[in-house]
């Protein structure tokens, strides 16, 4: 049941993602292909990844990652920052066009969380987010995020 309900919800949302990418693409809003559209949020969640950083996150070549990445950059959805550590290395940086895109379909997010503090108590939601923080942190140590995403 667990896995069945968490599979279901998971679904839902990615469902709901999808619906508003293929709609852009009916009012031709859409400026980005299935895959530029997953390169450019996992270089948002990674936050300010390298190139090789983000190659070796979704396991392509360095080559084939420069060559998605300089798509976004064309297309101004992704900015190449020199590293402030590092001058020789570049960070990888979403813009604000992005953002309202991914905005957007966060719009989704902001209605579900609306829903559950109108269906919830407090300290139901306080034990609910002690659930999820504890999935986050200790039940899923392969994707570590540098950040806390802002998704509105």
């Amino acid at each position: 049941m667990l896995e069945a309900l968490f599979s279901e919800i998971y679904m839902k949302f990615k469902l709901n993602f999808y619906r508003k990418i293929f709609s852009r693409f009916e009012t031709r809003e859409a400026s980005l292909t299935a895959v530029e559209t997953l390169c450019v949020e996992v270089i948002y969640a990674l936050d300010k990844p390298t190139i090789n950083e983000f190659a070796r996150f979704v396991m392509i070549s360095q080559a084939n990652a420069a060559y998605k990445v300089q798509s976004l950059i064309k297309k101004g959805y992704v900015l190449k920052e020199r590293s402030e550590t590092d001058k020789r290395e570049f960070t990888l940086t979403v813009t604000d066009k992005f953002k309202h895109y991914y905005g957007q379909s966060a719009e989704y997010m902001d209605e579900v969380m609306r829903r559950i503090r109108e269906r919830f108590t407090e300290n139901e939601i306080r034990i609910f987010e002690y659930f999820l923080e504890t999935i986050s942190n200790e039940l899923m140590p392969e994707i570590i995020l540098n950040k806390k995403l802002q998704l509105s």
